[in-house]
């Protein structure tokens, strides 16, 4: 018998669809719909799976940002032939994408037994969500919102990247929270922030997918709800990254930062309570 059947599979598919985009945790969010539906949230086929359906919003972004992923690709191909084209902004940021997940690579390599250990706990979840809505307030309030997409350097993709390295090793975190916090405080523009986050997320999200796959359908998972949770996740979060950027570009972070706190303190009373096991 499954460990997640087709029900379940599509309830976990729109939760990772909306959250995986927003600065709200979808690692938290899925570890909380998990432990309520009742599934193991500790199983390895479970954790397989959570990062299989994430291939499904990394697709989206890949359908959603077609024309510029294939600007960035078409840039970075001319200049591996013509030394000419290699001080142009999107040749160097197709380098810069590439560049930027290697801290996060590492970290999960070195990191592996921590991450799926103790630092799983839903209790670590709770304090994630909490700490996370720290560092997204005190960005908020730190960036001057003066730089634009144009504006990137090196030296921001590389700390933006770096920063995935937090939500990696504490779930609760937030993988595009820490990612456009970061982006703030080096005075990236709201917009800029978002887009960058989500360039960011290809690489390394799909990284992570393709390396649990084999614990998701090798393991007490069928391959059917997988592929149902990954398809459910890719259209949710087609729609969660066009109203992202809709958002972003005429509110402030504010509303996310007090949702976090209200679902990190719900968290620890459910725990504290024994509602929930960590």
């Amino acid at each position: 018998m499954s460990v997640i059947d087709i029900g379940q599979a599509i309830v976990l598919g729109i939760v990772e669809g909306v959250t995986e985009f927003l600065p709200v945790s979808s690692t938290g969010h899925l570890k909380i719909t998990e432990g309520l539906l009742g599934i193991p949230v500790a199983d390895q086929s479970v954790v397989g799976f959570t990062a299989v359906i994430q291939v499904g919003a990394i697709a989206a972004v890949l359908v959603y940002f077609f024309r510029d992923i294939r600007r960035f690709a078409t840039a970075w191909s001319r200049g591996l032939v013509h030394a000419g084209q290699r001080q142009h902004h999107d040749y160097k940021f197709a380098w810069w994408v590439v560049f930027a997940t290697l801290p996060i690579v590492a970290a999960g390599l070195l990191f592996k037994p921590l991450i799926e250990g103790p630092l799983a706990s839903l209790w670590v979840v709770a304090g994630s969500l909490i700490a996370g809505s720290a560092l997204m307030w005190g960005a908020e309030r730190a960036g001057r919102l003066k730089r634009g997409e144009d504006d990137l350097s090196f030296t921001d993709a590389m700390l933006v990247g770096s920063s995935q390295i937090l939500a990696l090793l504490f779930p609760g975190f937030s993988r595009s929270g820490a990612t456009i916090s970061t982006a703030l405080v080096r005075d990236l523009d709201r917009v800029a922030a978002t887009r960058l986050s989500f360039f960011l997320s290809i690489p390394a999200l799909t990284g992570a997918g393709l390396y649990e796959l084999k614990d998701a359908v090798g393991g007490g998972i069928d391959p059917l709800p997988v592929a149902i949770g990954t398809l459910v996740s890719f259209a949710v979060a087609y729609a969660s990254i066009a109203w992202l950027l809709k958002f972003v570009a005429k509110h402030s972070f504010t509303s996310f930062v007090v949702y976090r706190i209200v679902i990190g303190a719900a968290l620890f009373g459910l725990l504290g309570f024994g509602v929930l096991d960590a």
